[in-house]
């Protein structure tokens, strides 16, 4: 009787060969590519606040800008991760299942 395709690859997880690592290491740079691009984005409107706060000089402009400039990427951005981290970890498990 034969192995099903994803029970082998499945046993090569669990019994931690070359093969399973390699299919673990790959999930995990997916999972830090996702993270740092995410932190780029986020560090970059971070360190780009000072800039434009200092150029507009208007507390009233300041405020609109944190509550309808800043947070809608914030959110954007975090919504991406989730999504993107969701779909690598969808796409493991299909390759340990076999599909």
């Amino acid at each position: 009787m034969r192995a099903l395709p994803g029970h082998r690859t499945q046993s090569e997880i669990d019994e931690q060969t070359v093969l399973g690592a390699a299919y673990v290491r790959s999930l995990m740079r997916s999972q830090l590519r996702a993270g740092l691009t995410a932190f780029a984005v986020l560090a970059l409107v971070v360190v780009t606040l000072p800039l434009v706060f200092a150029a507009l000089r208007n507390a009233t402009v300041v405020w609109a800008v944190l509550g309808f400039g800043v947070y809608p990427p914030l959110v954007l951005t975090a919504w991406w991760y989730v999504r993107r981290a969701e779909r690598n970890e969808r796409d493991f498990a299909r390759l340990v299942r076999g599909r």
